[in-house]
């Protein structure tokens, strides 16, 4: 359901997290770009491509002219928009901890960051945490070698013995858990579509150009060394410097278009809300169960789940498609088995989205091709894009204008180790 602010021309709708509540903000997109060339393009408008279109728009020493093609305005599809909305600090590698912070001040100071804008909204994190539960000694010993290197990089990660946390969390059935992982400091929900909106308004006020349509083909010089030009849905053929691939779970196929394969692949993720008669007493932490599903604080009584089960295939980019059945068979038992309390709930609300799952190493892929030069990849987030946007449009914004990165040195994510065979393993993935 949408309507239309005049005032504003925008237009809010609903998103799948919350059907009875109003949020994104959809602006009308023209449909056709206003130019034949524009310096850089961005195939994808979701949040990493409005993030990099901002720090673009707001780096004096850019000087370029930015075009954002989206296929969907409504984004009701895209990971934006079906994600938990939450961020944390619980990764297996240092620059990963790092990111996530970044992300924290962000959200935290996000009118500071940018500039004062009257629009954008004072955030912060509601801090309830990740609680990872180890139900053998080798996941404990993950959750261990990961807590050093978060104490490292200086998150305030706490590991807890069952007693301590059936002191802290007694809602919680232990008998099989070994250990437990969590972090209350800058972890856990925040308004993700308000930093979105935040990000695609103030970047279209510095200049950039945001249009309803689709990059269907590019076409490269005789060499295949550039991408000269990208082809519309509508027709148009656009001139570009360089390309930027933010197209999420269809990061593959816009790999393509340019003759490059991307280990890239949408993967469906189910999310439900439901409400517990007998509300827990206090914030329940994002809670990783040893099966895999996680199961969150939601607010009023209402409590938000994700899992996947079984086999974890590839699945096409449309398939959004429920099995209604995973509820009673898979996620209920689950949820209800590790926390009595919830054996009475009532499920409010379903539905599908998709992870842009690497699966070379379950990490960032970005910076340039390694012959397609002016091909710019962002994607292959796995989940955790959403928390890891302000970062990483921050380091694309200067790669493409630098050809470096400055803030924080992402290099370790640049496409190269791809073909190099050189993985650098994400162990925490939900």
């Amino acid at each position: 359901m949408s309507v239309i602010d005049s005032q504003t021309d925008i237009c809010f709708h609903t998103w799948p997290g919350d059907k009875n509540k109003v949020g994104a903000i959809k602006p009308v997109f023209a449909n056709v770009p206003a130019r034949s060339s524009y310096d850089v393009v961005i195939v994808g408008g979701a949040i990493m491509g409005a993030a990099t279109a901002w720090f673009l728009a707001d780096n004096p020493d850019f000087q370029g002219r930015v075009l954002v093609v989206e296929r969907d305005p409504s984004y009701e599809n895209t990971s934006t928009m079906t994600t938990t909305s939450c961020m944390r600090q619980q990764f297996s590698t240092g620059l990963n901890v790092r990111i996530s912070q970044f992300a924290a001040d962000f959200v935290k100071n996000l009118r500071r960051h940018l500039h004062g804008a009257e629009y954008v909204p004072d955030l912060s994190i509601r801090s309830f945490g990740y609680m990872y539960l180890a139900d053998t000694e080798e996941f404990a010993e993950t959750l261990r070698a990961s807590h050093a290197v978060q104490q490292q990089a200086g998150a305030a990660t706490r590991l807890m013995t069952p007693p301590e946390i059936a002191q802290e969390y007694p809602f919680y059935a232990l008998d099989d858990i070994v250990l437990g992982s969590i972090n209350t400091v800058d972890e856990g929900f925040f308004d993700a579509t308000a930093v979105f909106d935040a990000l695609r308004r103030a970047s279209r006020d510095r200049g950039v150009e945001y249009v309803s349509n689709e990059v269907v083909a590019m076409s490269c010089n005789p060499t295949g060394a550039k991408v000269e030009s990208v082809t519309l849905k509508s027709g148009e053929i656009i001139a570009c410097g360089q390309v930027v691939n933010a197209s999420g779970p269809r990061a593959d196929r816009t790999a393509r278009m340019a003759g490059i394969e991307l280990p890239v692949e949408p993967r469906k993720r189910y999310s439900w809300i439901f409400k517990a008669e007998k509300p827990l007493e206090v914030d329940l932490p994002l809670t990783i169960d040893p099966s895999g599903l996680h199961v969150r604080e939601n607010g009023g009584g209402t409590y938000q789940v994700g899992a996947h089960f079984g086999p974890d295939p590839r699945v096409d980019y449309d398939d959004f498609t429920l099995d209604h059945s995973l509820w009673e068979s898979e996620a209920w038992p689950i949820i209800a088995t590790r926390i009595p309390q919830f054996e009475a709930i009532r499920l409010q609300s379903t539905w599908a989205g998709h992870y842009a799952m690497n699966t070379f190493d379950h990490n960032a892929i970005m910076g340039p091709h390694d012959l397609v030069e002016n091909f710019i990849f962002l994607n292959g987030f796995s989940g955790h894009g959403l928390q890891q946007a302000p970062a990483m449009g921050r380091g694309t914004a200067e790669w493409l204008t630098y050809g470096e990165y400055r803030a924080l040195d992402l290099s370790a994510f640049n496409y190269a180790r791809i073909p190099a065979g050189n993985p650098i393993m994400e162990k925490a993935v939900i």
